[in-house]
């Protein structure tokens, strides 16, 4: 059985190596670094590919989060509702601005926040909803926006795993009052290193990240806020511009994959990802559920098969976040998504041999 990589970037970094080359010899010529015309015509390229009226080209998606947070003013003694399970930083940016991360637990087919579990989490001190759309798949925002409408919260869209994906044929990005994304590496949009972008519709919230961006002022003047260093280089940027081009291509790719997967993977005694019908998962990653989980993941790697645990404990359970949870409080959904999720290999250059033998090794184990 023939090794299968959890993730190969150099597949795609091969594909468009000529393209890649050109564009930052250029840049480099240009001798243009920050804040250019990369940069900039990055911005609008992307906001015109997510129907917004504004972008802004951040240094991380954590950047992202913690700038749209700042810019809606939440600060010291406010709260900020999310889901229990992400990856770390979807939380961590709530204290990082002086607020309390209020969790609430996930739905229980999915990995997203539960829209019925938010109200009852909802208090005077509320300011926001962060809302996560794990592994791409867009979480149920008709429902999560009803909440926020009737208690007039903003909604701050954590989408840095999920940019393309859509909901009831919306693309992720306008749907809430900001939303976030993250280039690393390793996600559906990847540069070449950190990489982060904040989008709106609101002129107020896109002039606040500008400014926040820069120290807090966009010119050499007066600040009225302290913002910080946080902006996106123009070699990324330029790398950026090359691969959003084929972003489209490389989504229908990973869903491709994602069929071929569900396709082989039926029937068998594990939790594939949802598939509904009104929205659009770009499957950032593929994150099937298994009761043995850590077990199954020692039987893939030893056939030198990639797999990864995303994530191995639910917010409520770091010791950092601790203070924030009650001890009445419950995550179950949460807690069985920790113990039992699993991703497996997923990007658009997979082919479907390395797909078959990773399903036909997932049906050895369950045979043994």
């Amino acid at each position: 059985m023939a090794a299968v990589p959890f993730l190969d970037l150099k597949r795609q970094y091969e594909a468009i190596r000529s393209e890649v080359a050109t564009r930052l010899l250029l840049t480099a010529q240009s001798q243009r670094y920050i804040l250019g015309p990369e940069v900039d015509g990055f911005e609008k390229e992307t906001a015109a590919y997510l129907a917004v009226k504004y972008a802004v080209a951040v240094a991380s998606g954590t950047d992202a989060l913690i700038l749209s947070l700042k810019a809606l003013g939440i600060g010291k003694g406010d709260e900020v509702i999310t889901s229990d399970f992400s990856f770390f930083s979807s939380a961590a940016v709530i204290p990082w601005v002086g607020a309390k991360p209020v969790f609430a637990d996930i739905e229980p087919d999915g990995f997203n926040i539960d829209p019925s579990k938010i109200e009852e989490k909802i208090t005077k001190k509320t300011k926001a909803i962060l809302v996560v759309h794990l592994f791409g798949e867009p979480a149920e925002m008709e429902a999560i926006k009803k909440v926020a409408k009737k208690h007039r919260l903003p909604i701050v869209e954590d989408a840095c795993q999920a940019i393309g994906s859509e909901y009831q044929g919306e693309k992720i990005g306008g749907i809430g009052d900001v939303t976030c994304f993250s280039f690393y590496p390793t996600k559906v949009l990847g540069c070449f290193g950190d990489g982060g972008l904040v989008a709106t519709n609101s002129n107020a919230i896109y002039n606040a990240v500008q400014d926040l961006r820069v120290h807090g002022a966009k010119k050499n003047d007066d600040r009225k806020t302290i913002g910080t260093n946080s902006r996106l280089d123009e070699i990324q940027a330029a790398v950026l511009r090359i691969k959003l081009k084929y972003l489209e291509t490389w989504i229908a790719a990973r869903r491709n994959c994602a069929a071929e997967y569900r396709k082989l993977l039926a029937g068998i005694p594990v939790q594939l990802p949802e598939d509904k019908k009104h929205l659009r998962h770009t499957y950032n990653s593929f994150v099937i559920k298994g009761e043995k989980r850590d077990q199954l993941l020692d039987f893939l790697r030893q056939k030198e098969i990639g797999a990864a645990v995303y994530y191995s404990r639910p917010f409520h359970q770091f010791s950092c976040f601790k203070k924030f949870v009650s001890k009445k409080e419950i995550f179950p959904n949460s807690v069985t998504a920790a113990k039992t999720a699993l991703a497996l290999p997923i990007f658009p250059e997979l082919t479907g041999q390395e797909i078959e033998t990773v399903a036909a090794a997932i049906k050895e184990f369950l045979r043994s």
